[in-house]
């Protein structure tokens, strides 16, 4: 019983491992394609003039701009030709489908092919993509887009340096106007540490699937991996949410969408792991199967899928990069730790219902022969 149970967490694993590289793509897409962190912050500073009820501010990690009007006038964003690209007003959104920007814009690395009809000199052809006051666009004059780091940022990785400042146009009627904002280099942080606490930390609690099922210590064991399990899956949770949230996500409604659109895999995970963490607290039977089975799930599709942020100063997520790094590191140690020790305790019963039959034996004998 005890071997089945090891072979099936250790095909179930196998099997997290294959889908997680087959969705590595459309994870990392999530939001179009907002990045998993990076080391450029892009910050709005305004809008000159300003205009009541028109707001402006970055989201995704600064992969995107989101304007929101409520000033009951339509307001149009201006391409990179000077073109009309989005016009955002009381009866929705719409994109002009001559705009090159369109099609730039599709993509953070504005490498989508323009069509025949990409013409910036071509009267606007409006078509509507949302009914709501709210747009969100990648915008290339925000970004840093070459492969390579700025010369100044390459001859001092280690400052903190200011790209360059930025500008957005916009017409409102016939008034221009702009979104100002600023573009800056922040020095990424040492991975290695991180990697190295993450380590630290899930041998230690690995090493809780050392003691012994049997005696008090081994239970009291299981009942801590279960209470690591529970934190670990409610953080789990937490991280996509956030995720949700900094990409502009709007209400209850409008994170469980993207929750359930683009961060379902975290989400089921850090669900699971919850539930498993309360099944090891009762003590119920499979408990270590359950253990190592949600723990690998949870450090798989919730700690390596976003362990981006170890290497990259700007994470995708509304509270401070520090944080995020201490939460990828605190699902990473629970879910590895969790796998090792639930293992670990599925070997040693293991070896206990092997040994059980040859001590039977061995006592009948003995008693035989007396």
């Amino acid at each position: 019983m005890i071997r089945t149970l090891l072979a099936r967490a250790g095909l179930v694993a196998a099997a997290a491992c294959v889908v997680t590289l087959s969705t590595a793509a459309p994870a990392a897409a999530h939001g179009a394609d907002a990045p998993d962190g990076t080391d450029y912050r892009t910050r709005t500073t305004g809008v000159a003039p300003a205009r009541p009820g028109l707001a402006v501010r970055v989201v995704e990690a600064g992969a995107r701009l989101e304007l929101s009007n409520s000033t009951g006038r339509t307001i149009e964003v201006i391409g990179y030709s000077g073109e009309p690209y989005l016009r955002v007003g009381p009866d929705g959104v719409f994109e002009n489908s001559r705009s090159p920007a369109t099609y730039l814009n599709r993509t953070i690395a504005g490498d989508t092919a323009l069509p025949a009809e990409a013409d910036p000199a071509a009267p606007p052809s409006w078509r509507r993509v949302a009914d709501g006051p709210t747009v969100r666009w990648h915008d290339q004059r925000a970004l840093w887009q070459e492969s390579a780091p700025p010369a100044e940022v390459r001859a001092a990785p280690n400052r903190e340096h200011r790209v360059r400042d930025w500008a957005v146009p916009l017409r409102d009627g016939a008034d221009p106007v702009l979104i100002n904002g600023t573009l800056d280099w922040v020095p990424p942080p040492d991975a290695y540490t991180w990697w190295a606490v993450t380590i630290v930390g899930l041998l230690a609690v690995g090493a809780l699937g050392l003691l012994a099922a049997a005696a008090p210590a081994g239970a009291r064991a299981l009942s801590a991996l279960g209470a690591l399990l529970v934190a670990g899956g409610v953080v789990a949770v937490a991280y996509p949410v956030g995720r949700e949230l900094d990409a502009g996500a709007q209400g209850l409604g409008g994170v469980a969408i993207g929750l359930l659109s683009g961060q379902i895999w975290s989400l089921l995970t850090g669900v699971g792991a919850i539930a498993a963490g309360w099944y090891a607290l009762a003590r119920r039977p499979a408990a270590d199967f359950a253990v190592a089975l949600a723990g690998a799930c949870l450090a798989l599709f919730a700690g390596a899928a976003n362990a981006a942020v170890f290497a990259r100063s700007i994470a995708p997520v509304p509270w401070s990069p520090e944080i995020a790094r201490v939460m990828v590191a605190m699902v990473l140690v629970t879910g590895t730790g969790a796998t090792a020790a639930g293992v670990l305790r599925l070997h040693a019963a293991s070896r206990v219902a092997a040994r059980s039959p040859r001590v039977e034996d061995a006592e009948r004998g003995a008693t035989a022969a007396g």
